[in-house]
């Protein structure tokens, strides 16, 4: 994987340039053809996924780049109807509303590649997400990037026989506008960034220690593989308790079946803990993800439980994880969509849970999100606000094999951490397992010989235990919600304008 967060600074400008001047339904072809080009490569891992076709990844690359396509659109509209000033204005706005609602659009929710998360190795950078969120971040690069192309704009009318009022530039007033207020809100964020991650995290640590197995995809759900799989984590946590850590950490569907199944496959758990002497805490579920229901119905949970090693054989805390993954733990919609007709079957029957499950234990409280769920700010700030004081991602990525995948999901969990301003501990199957700490910054993560996935092994860190919460995690998308209405007034105020009236910059 290949960090160039600096390009995202820039990369843009170009697009923007070309786009000024073109109507409302070229601007619209013109960023949906970009959109179909780039896109499918950001998520072409999904190919690793059983059953995910071309055709499905066809399909995904058309619905993203409507997306992008609106935006195109709606910049070429404003442009039109309000002039070339207010459309350079108003980018950055609508830019952030089109990400937020591509990140939330229920099932079809699909945030990745958010602009913000080319930025996860800049700590004084993303330090303002504690405010806004990621989508903060995003803002500031279109911004940064809306500048720049009203500052290289005239030199490209130069290249243009038809020249008109649409392909004109911003007005004067407009860009030094725009570059004022880019250059002050770039500013103030380094500003705020350097002095938030200048301060030492003053707080109470603890000692966690997060496993990584590396099994397998295709032997996980094989029986004929449970002694290897167990064995493989209790040698490895044993390994672990020598650090003297207060909790142990498993991933996603660590056990071959549901210890809520089988009290053999629970004792065999239990008896890990209490040998290893901590708290553990591990992913188990009833079914696989991605497994056609066929004709065996039931009602199955993706489930975290926390094991005590100092209780009752069936004491536990459990979370059942709340954010399924369409078409691979639930099918969407089933009785209304014919799936079918592009070969998508009735998938696994997972039903979702329903508690934002706080692990309560006697010195610290933490949350556990399962898979995906990371990727989505207000569910893991819902944990955080009721009384979390770290984060807990346990996930298995071995699906997506050795590709970009892993790295994608930890820049995501950077925003995680910074937002609410907690630790954020990743245990994965077969990597990348790290700690986060409350900066972004990846403090550590399961290595052998310069790699960090598909390769076993431990570690242990000391984190500290959040004692505040964030304006992001007390009040959540605030300030989306404002480039929403901003936008929204803008595309109003666009509509109402008479059309004679485009040739105002």
């Amino acid at each position: 994987m290949y960090d160039v967060g600096w390009l995202a600074w820039l990369g843009l400008a170009p697009l923007l340039v070309i786009l000024n001047g073109k109507s409302p339904k070229h601007g619209f072809m013109l960023l949906f053809a970009s959109s179909i080009v780039f896109y499918p490569g950001i998520l072409s891992w999904l190919l690793k996924v059983p059953g995910y076709t071309l055709l499905h990844h066809v399909i995904l690359a058309i619905y993203i780049g409507l997306y992008f396509g609106f935006f195109g659109l709606i910049f070429c509209f404003v442009a039109k109807r309000s002039g070339v000033t207010a459309a350079f204005l108003s980018t950055p706005f609508l830019w952030v509303s089109l990400e937020y609602i591509r990140s939330n659009m229920s099932f079809l929710a699909t945030p990745w590649g958010m602009l913000a998360h080319s930025q996860y190795t800049y700590p004084w950078v993303i330090q303002v997400a504690s405010i806004t969120g990621s989508y903060g971040v995003s803002f500031l690069i279109v911004l940064a990037n809306t500048a720049l192309a009203a500052i290289i704009y005239p030199a490209t009318l130069q290249l243009q026989k038809n020249k008109n009022a649409l392909n004109s530039p911003p007005s004067r007033l407009g860009k030094i506008l725009l570059v004022t207020v880019a250059t002050a809100l770039i500013v103030t964020t380094l500003i705020y960034g350097h002095i938030i991650i200048s301060q030492p995290v003053e707080a109470q640590r603890i000692k966690v220690s997060v496993v990584q197995g590396n099994i397998e995809q295709a032997k996980k759900w094989d029986r004929r593989y449970a002694k290897f799989i167990m064995k493989r984590y209790a040698d490895l946590s044993l390994e672990a308790s020598k650090d003297a850590p207060s909790l142990i950490i498993w991933p996603e569907t660590t056990t071959p079946w549901s210890i809520m199944q089988d009290p053999r496959l629970h004792g065999e758990v239990k008896g890990i803990a209490r040998t290893a002497g901590t708290y553990l805490l591990l992913g188990s579920s009833q079914r696989q993800k991605f497994r056609s229901q066929g004709s065996k119905k039931g009602t199955y949970y993706n489930s975290a439980f926390l094991i005590d090693p100092g209780k009752e054989m069936h004491t536990y805390q459990k979370y059942d994880k709340i954010r399924l993954f369409p078409f691979g733990e639930y099918l969407p919609m089933k009785e209304t969509i014919p799936w079918s007709f592009i070969n998508i079957p009735d998938v696994s029957g997972y039903e979702p849970g329903e508690e934002y499950t706080v692990f309560e234990l006697p010195n610290f409280r933490f949350g556990v999100t399962i898979c995906w769920e990371n990727v989505f700010p207000d569910l893991v700030r819902q944990f955080v606000k009721r009384g979390a004081q770290f984060i807990v991602n346990i996930t298995n990525e071995a699906w997506f094999g050795r590709t970009a995948a892993p790295y994608q999901f930890v820049s995501m969990s950077v925003f995680r951490a910074v937002e609410n301003r907690v630790s954020v501990v990743r245990a994965t199957n077969t990597g990348v397992s790290c700690f986060i700490n409350p900066y972004g910054r990846i403090t550590g993560r399961v290595e052998k010989n310069g790699k960090d996935i598909f390769i076993p092994g431990y570690l242990t860190q000391e984190i500290p235990l959040s004692q505040g919460k964030t304006f992001y995690t007390l009040h959540g998308d605030i300030f989306v919600y404002i480039c929403l209405i901003l936008t929204a007034v803008v595309m109003l105020s666009s509509a109402l304008n008479p059309r004679e009236k485009a040739i105002r910059r």
